[in-house]
């Protein structure tokens, strides 16, 4: 490994003296650490003074062979977003700085045992399913992204309870009078599906799970699909007045309008995870989800 990425949380001050550690760490290596430029700024603050290699956010997944995340599952989630733009397969270290966690599972005290096991080969790399979202408004495409964690349909703040038509492999599936519906890959289960009452899907299970997010009717529950499946959700407005809104993990937001289709199905390439050696999957769920304390 000659040259690794870092990104670091927009403004988060904890990490700036721990991103020239770990730049030296790597140099001493002989590894090139590189960094975007918000970053970079952000190491300079803690009084770092090497002349670091730095790299616009979209092309950096293109110019290194690994990142190291710094922050919250939000940072982690918009790294991920540009290594799937970039169609890139390198593997993604994430520590955590937030308060949950999910995915940067990685605490301080373990970054640098993490880092050497992952330049040296032997660290546990996971493969996690990404989602391909599309929105398609009469012929035109007019979203082409991937996400990791979910697409979720929603209304506005001023809206009261929204209409969806929903498909699965061209099979009509329901109508959904809800507050929104969550289309989440099995990273994503513990994101919003969770907060709205949908299952946890370990992260092997190859399925999308469908969840509305308090339907109006109570028989309407969550849905897991297999994995190869399109998803298509389509806004049943009379009114275009009623606000519906579509989000991609969480980090873009777009009004639908009536003849705005959703059209959701697996990635064609998955995202490699770094784990922390130490835990496995059922013990990050209970350190986070408190399982089995008084």
């Amino acid at each position: 490994m000659r040259r690794v990425g870092i990104v670091a949380k927009a403004r988060l001050e904890r990490a700036a003296s721990h991103l020239a550690e770990i730049a030296a760490w790597l140099e001493a290596r002989k590894i090139q650490p590189v960094f975007d430029p918000e970053t970079a700024a952000l190491a300079r603050s803690a009084g770092a003074t090497a002349r670091y290699d730095i790299a616009e956010p979209d092309d950096l997944p293109r110019q290194v062979e690994m990142m190291v995340v710094l922050g919250g599952d939000g940072t982690l989630l918009g790294t991920a977003g540009r290594i799937a733009q970039a169609k890139s397969d390198i593997p993604i270290l994430g520590v955590n700085f937030g308060s949950l966690g999910f995915l940067t599972e990685v605490t301080l005290p373990e970054i640098f045992s993490s880092l050497e096991s992952a330049v040296n080969g032997t660290a546990q790399t996971e493969a996690r399913m990404m989602l391909h979202v599309a929105v398609d408004a009469g012929g035109s495409r007019i979203v082409d992204r991937i996400v990791l964690n979910d697409v979720v349909v929603t209304q506005g703040a001023l809206s009261r309870i929204i209409e969806l038509s929903v498909s699965v492999d061209g099979e009509f599936m329901m109508r959904v009078k809800a507050d929104g519906l969550i289309i989440a890959s099995p990273t994503g289960t513990t994101a919003y599906n969770l907060s709205a009452g949908g299952p946890i899907v370990h992260p092997r299970v190859d399925g999308l799970t469908i969840t509305p997010i308090a339907p109006h009717t109570l028989t309407n529950r969550p849905v897991v699909v297999p994995g190869s499946s399109e998803i298509r959700i389509q806004p049943l407005m009379q009114d275009e007045q009623i606000e519906v809104f579509a989000t991609f993990d969480g980090q873009a937001l777009l009004r639908l309008k009536k003849d705005h289709v959703v059209l959701v199905r697996r990635a064609d390439r998955p995202l490699r995870l770094i784990r922390a050696s130490a835990r496995g999957y059922f013990q990050v769920l209970r350190e986070k989800l408190k399982w089995g304390e008084g």
